[in-house]
């Protein structure tokens, strides 16, 4: 799934190429991904016909776009939607779903798996308020990371599993997860109580920087779910040091990295650098 860096470079590009624009013509081709808009195809289609797109916003893996009445479309890329900006004419994409005429150009959602989705958000434009309990992520000026700091050392929960709730800081996911920890020199399934007020900050810093390097490298891309606006991937796959890299020497110590079974996913770890919490087996689980 789409992580903070990936949504962000959307963003950028739909903020570049779509941000004041008139949507003259709307079309939906499958109706699953506007089945969260109460007035059904025709609704969505009603309600944005003849509207402006004046902004491009995002928090964590949520992005919207403001429209020019206070209102927004918030899009959400799930397992493998695609903002794809593209000539009119272009042939059409095998997945695509739902199709915006921008006067020359169309602004088109693809989306293989269709776990994503669009959504009309009435007075969202600054903040839609169906996304409104999700934190801060640690790119935006609102992230305040002494009071997430706080939080996190308050709570029983593994650390890692703490880094992927929304509600505590949003944005992150697998695989910047296991990069970050892999920084610290933290295990994951170390809970946030045992931890130092100064380390869950280093934490966060290093999760801050993990994003802010993916980002210019343009994301992290495995397969071509994941493109920007213009089908182009990301390249920050090639700098990980710990997600995917079972069996590959750590770029610290040389021990090799190894992984372990973690909520239907998988944690990529050193068990040197990251020194496992007691009872917790090192070798490969899952």
């Amino acid at each position: 799934m789409p992580e903070l860096p990936e949504v962000e470079v959307v963003r950028r590009g739909l903020e570049r190429h779509v941000v004041g624009s008139v949507i003259n013509a709307v079309q939906v081709l499958h109706e699953r991904p506007v089945r969260a808009h109460a007035g059904g195809v025709t609704g969505f289609v009603d309600e944005l016909r003849g509207r402006r797109f004046t902004a491009a916003r995002r928090r964590g893996k949520y992005l919207w776009l403001a429209l020019d009445d206070a209102d927004a479309m918030i899009a959400h890329l799930g397992m493998s939607g695609q903002m794809l900006v593209q000539p009119v004419g272009q042939a059409d994409e095998r997945h695509l779903r739902v199709r915006f005429g921008l006067g020359g150009q169309e602004l088109r959602f693809v989306d293989q798996r269709m776990f994503g989705g669009l959504s009309l958000s009435d007075g969202g434009a600054l903040l839609p308020p169906e996304i409104a309990h999700i934190a801060p992520d640690p790119l935006e000026t609102a992230f305040d990371p002494v009071a997430v700091a706080a939080r996190i050392r308050r709570s029983t929960s593994a650390i890692k599993r703490l880094l992927l709730t929304q509600t505590v800081v949003s944005g992150v996911g697998n695989i910047y997860a296991d990069e970050s920890l892999w920084r610290a020199g933290l295990h994951g399934e170390r809970p946030g109580r045992q931890l130092t007020r100064a380390t869950v900050l280093q934490l966060l810093e290093h999760v801050k920087d993990v994003m802010a390097e993916a980002l210019e490298q343009g994301g992290t891309s495995f397969d071509a779910l994941y493109v920007n606006v213009n089908g182009e991937s990301g390249y920050f796959d090639r700098s990980l040091n710990a997600y995917g890299q079972e069996g590959r020497p750590c770029a610290h110590c040389g021990t090799l990295i190894r992984r372990s079974a973690f909520m239907n996913r998988s944690s990529y770890f050193c068990p040197v650098c990251q020194k496992p919490p007691r009872g917790f087996a090192t070798g490969r689980r899952g």
